[in-house]
């Protein structure tokens, strides 16, 4: 359920779960990636997600390979 703010957060969201960009008004906090600084960079949420995760994954494994020494 989405939520009307007299002073919504000027960033871009985008919506796990139903898959659309929202602005202005959003929803559960639990449902959303961002705040993104507009349209064209929230609608690529999952793939910033995926390359982020893909980084902290490498990073990790860095780390933990420097530490079997």
């Amino acid at each position: 359920m989405a939520t009307q703010d007299p002073q919504p957060d000027p960033g871009w969201y985008y919506n796990t779960r139903t898959n659309q960009v929202e602005h202005g008004t959003r929803s559960r906090s639990v449902d959303l990636l961002g705040p993104y600084p507009d349209r064209a960079t929230a609608e690529q949420a999952l793939d910033i997600a995926r390359a982020r995760t893909k980084a902290a994954d490498e990073a990790d494994k860095s780390w933990n390979s420097d530490n079997d020494d």
